[in-house]
């Protein structure tokens, strides 16, 4: 199920670049979401599908040059019937000021019942934030780098 839990996660990743039919595929029909990051209090109320895509579609307008992707090692603990946590962090990157290339990192964790995600609970520092990488630069190899659904 390791492999299941890294392409789920692999979507989820791809529905934030930007493919919101996604959304449909992955998520509950309800589901909670659970952001700590500065200015997200936007989602608190978001629990389906239609509005989850609305939103996502309004925050890529903001940033349509912001890239998700994942970082390090996923952990995954699924049973069978698809059901259980996957947890991985993420690294984003966009353009801010005076055409400065931002990177900034973060954790998500989802719960999936089924194959279907439920809840979300995700922390980063959002535009402020930092890379975990920054200091060295070197990235761990991403065991969800290169698979098919991520660009």
């Amino acid at each position: 199920m390791r492999a299941a839990g890294i392409e789920l996660f692999d979507k989820w990743t791809s529905m934030w670049n930007g493919e919101l039919d996604l959304v449909d595929e992955i998520m509950a029909r309800e589901f909670t979401l659970r952001y700590a990051q500065p200015g997200a209090s936007d989602y608190d109320d978001i629990h389906g599908r239609p509005a989850f895509a609305a939103q996502i579609a309004r925050f890529r307008k903001q940033r349509p040059d912001l890239r998700f992707t994942p970082q390090g090692t996923a952990v995954v603990e699924l049973d069978a019937a698809g059901t259980g946590l996957i947890a991985c962090p993420y690294g984003a990157q966009f353009t801010g000021p005076h055409s400065a290339v931002i990177d900034v990192s973060g954790n998500d964790i989802l719960r999936v019942t089924s194959g279907f995600i439920t809840e979300v609970w995700s922390v980063s520092g959002g535009v402020g934030g930092r890379s975990f990488y920054a200091r060295n630069g070197h990235q761990p190899t991403n065991e969800t780098a290169g698979s098919a659904s991520q660009p």
